[in-house]
Order: structure tokens, then sequence, then C-alpha cells
């Protein structure tokens, strides 16, 4: 097979035929459920689910099934089915996206808005078109590239959901209802993930898990004047801040509770170190920092660490805080605070989140009331070491593709898809990567999609499906 054709094509389809769709899509206001009570009668995921089915249909790959499976009370989710090439027979790969948006939020640059597409600077702009609108059109470019270039791809099925950004709850009924028709699941490709710069490929070696609580200290039954109360009553602020001192160590963020710790496995520490040595510097210009802050480190490598293979804690929100203007000389009754954890890609969840459950209620201070929650719990992700075969496709779509070594990353973040599939396939290979990269913005304003880092992720992804059918 000629590469650079079909790289060419792939290039090709992308501005004929990927783009004017996509930017179709991100005009579909199709927020997530958890985000979006009123979804069902909003109808816009499936207005996306039809959007990407009828453009599917219409690229006609030979033998191809689509079918819009829904259960009672879940999303809808999109699966196509697409016979293999000829005498290619490696076993399913499956290649999954998800169709659903995060919410469009305010703050978008003149010009450019959640719904309304635009190419500004060979970036696509627009809510869904990195998170993750692209995916079910790179994973379709990438058959079409390979069978225009006498390429080869076993049965390849695709999986479209539409909860992703509120932590894929119908997934798993999904899985199992569709567990018998899938088969033996030998690849899986998710391109839903990041990428640290746009020189190379990137594929994501592990994922964050997480714990959320809401932990609500009550002091009185009705708020007092504080010149009254105060050094009499606890503050309920103040409780919590014992608390949380009993988790994280504020001076430097460290968490102390040794079910949230783990070991770094020895060849993913040898990843980062040679991740952090081509990405020197980028972490400076990775995050909009006020002015004179200064990140928690100077040290790169502690950074990633810190952002990959160790727990840490945000307050995402608070209760029982009135704004400022409506802040008046009050002791207050009561104080909530949202908790977020991230974990370690192999601590387990669900001890994380007990051991945090018992150190925020034993022994309260003052004997305060604490509430807790809003609890939620999800395992990380550690990919399997990878197979020869696929080791040799990388390399090959690196110099062929992008003319750089690929390298790995350790992402903060979760895909819970990812944990369910490890688990329900465990001899399967794990292709987790994506054109999340610098600058794409995705869950706050001017998400945008890297067109030329995109088409060549499709390309690279082309040839890996290429090299799997003969595995």
């Amino acid at each position: 097979m000629d590469r650079a054709a079909l790289t060419r094509t792939v290039e090709g389809l992308w501005d004929d035929a990927v783009l004017p769709s996509l930017s179709e899509l991100v005009a579909v206001p199709a927020v997530s459920p958890g985000f979006d009570p009123q979804w069902r009668e909003n109808g816009q995921l499936d207005a996306a689910v039809d959007l990407m089915r009828r453009w599917i249909a219409s690229r006609g790959l030979p033998g191809a099934t689509l079918e819009v499976i829904q259960l009672a009370d879940r999303s809808p989710l999109l699966m196509v089915d697409i016979p293999g090439t000829d005498g290619a027979d490696a076993g399913t790969v499956l290649l999954y996206g998800h169709l659903d948006k995060q919410p469009p939020m305010d703050g978008w640059d003149e010009g450019l808005g959640p719904w309304t597409p635009v190419i500004r600077d060979d970036r696509l702009y627009g809510r869904g078109s990195v998170d993750d609108g692209y995916a079910g059109f790179a994973a379709v470019a990438a058959l079409e590239a390979l069978r225009v270039n006498g390429g080869a791809y076993s049965r390849c099925v695709l999986l479209l959901e539409t909860g992703e950004e509120s932590g894929s709850p119908d997934l798993p009924a999904y899985l199992e209802l569709l567990s018998e028709r899938l088969g033996r699941v030998s690849l899986v490709v998710c391109l839903d993930s990041g990428a640290g710069d746009y020189e190379r490929m990137w594929l994501t070696t592990s994922l964050r898990g997480l714990v959320q609580i809401q932990v609500t200290a009550r002091v009185l039954d009705v708020g007092q004047h504080s010149g009254s109360a105060s050094g009499v009553v606890p503050s309920s602020f103040r409780v919590l801040r014992i608390l949380l001192d009993r988790i994280e160590d504020a001076a430097t963020g460290e968490i102390t509770l040794p079910e949230l710790a783990v070991e770094v496995p020895a060849d993913r520490m040898a990843e980062i170190e040679a991740t952090v040595e081509v990405m020197r510097g980028t972490l400076d210009a990775a995050f909009p920092m006020t002015d004179g802050v200064r990140m928690v480190s100077d040290d790169e490598l502690e950074l990633t660490l810190n952002r990959t293979w160790r727990a840490t804690l945000s307050v995402t929100g608070a209760e029982g805080l009135p704004a400022p203007a409506d802040a008046g000389n009050v002791l207050r009754p009561s104080t909530g605070l949202c908790l977020s954890f991230r974990l370690p890609p192999t601590a387990d969840s669900q001890k994380a989140l007990a051991a945090i459950e018992r150190t925020l209620t034993s022994d309260a201070p003052y004997n305060a009331r604490i509430e807790l929650s809003r609890r939620e719990a999800a395992n990380g992700w550690n990919a399997p070491t990878l197979a020869p075969w696929l080791r040799d496709a990388l390399d090959a779509a690196s110099e062929d593709v992008f003319g750089e070594p690929w390298r790995t990353l350790g992402e903060g973040g979760s895909i819970p898809f990812m944990g369910l599939l490890s688990e329900a396939y465990p001899d399967a290979q794990f292709v987790v990567t994506g054109a999340l990269g610098p600058g794409s913005n995705a869950h706050v304003p001017n998400e945008s999609l890297h067109l030329d880092y995109v088409k060549k992720v499709t390309a690279g992804v082309a040839l890996i499906l290429d090299a799997h059918s003969r595995s």
C-alpha cells in the first residue's frame, strides 16, 4: 500500500466530505443528558445521531449495517457494523466516540459561539468539534482510505454513544446487550483523548480515576449575627478546613490518605520521562494562569506525575455561601463543598471513597453535624503492554505520516468507556488517541479542532487498522 497516497486520500476526504458534515454536527446543540434534563423532549441527541447515521450511510462502505439502539430511559447509541476486507479476520475492532456535548458556556471570542461552526487559522471552532464529534467521521474516513488504496481491515464496529459527558451511565447496559454481537474484540480504538503537541502521534496509556462527594458541615439550625455568635459557635467553614487538612497537605497539595496512593509502574515512569523530554516548556503555555502565579512545582517531571499518577483534590462547588454583594454579618448555619478527587490509574476507587468518607465523618470537630451526599466513584485505567505488531505500526505511522517518533501520555481525566472495555476484553490491545491538543479548549469557551492534525491522526489510525488485519 502506498502510504503517501493514503495520506492524500485522507486529506481529500476531510476537505470534501467530512468538514461540511462535521460543521453541521457542531451546529446541533446536543447537550449531554446530565446537563439537559429535558433532553428527550428537546430531541437534540436524536438529531445528532440521525445526522451521523445519514452521513455514514451515504459513504457506501460495503456491507455496512447501521442501527440506532435505545433502551428504555437511556440515551441513544449508534452502532455501525462494517465487515472486514477479503481475508481479514484478526478479530473485531471496536471504534469508539461520542456525540453528546458539554454545555455551551459564556465567554466565546467575538465571532465564535458554541453552535456556530467557524473555520479560522486551520481550526474548526464550535462545541463538539474536538470533543468528540470528529471521531465517527475520522473512523469512517480511515476505512474509506484503506479501501481506496488497497489496504485491509478486519471487521470493525463503530459505537457512538450520547452520554459520555455525563459519565457514560448507560454504556454498561449497552455493552452487556451487545456483548455477543461484538464477538472477539482484539483491538479497541478510542478517538476521544489528547495530544501533547501537534507534531507527533500520541498514545494515551493511563487515565486517572475519580471520587466526587459533597460534604456539608452544619453547626446551627438558623444563622446568627456574627458579632454575637462568632467565638462561641464554631464556623462551619472552619470545620471543613479542619476536615480537609486531614486529607490534603494545604502547603503542597499532597493527598495524605494511603488508599489514594499507588506506586508508578516502571514502564510508565520511563514513558513519562521520555514524554517530559519532548514537551519541556509546554506546560507553561498550557493553562491561562493569572499573571505572576506560579505552578505547583518548577520540576516538570513532578508536575506530569501530579496530573497523571498522583491523587489530587479540587473544590468544584459550594453551598451556603452567598455572593459577596449579598453577604451580611451572619455566622451561617452550614457550608457545603463539592470535592473532586482525581485518583491514580490503578487505585481502587471504592476503597478510596470509603477512606474519604471515614476521614470526613470520624471525630467531627466540635461535634458538628457532617453530612455526605452526591457520591460518585470510578476506577482509572492502565493500558496493557503493547503487542509487537502494534508497536511496529505506531513506528510506521510516525515515520510516514508525522515524521516524528510517537510518544505516550497519561491523561488526568477519565474516559469511563476504557475501564468498562478493559474489564470486558482483557486480551485486547488499546489505541487511545485523539486530537485534543494544545488550545483545543474542550469543556470551555472557544473549543476547536486542529484540522491538519486530525487528518494525520486519521491516516495514522488507518495504518494501525491495516497492521491489525495482518496481526
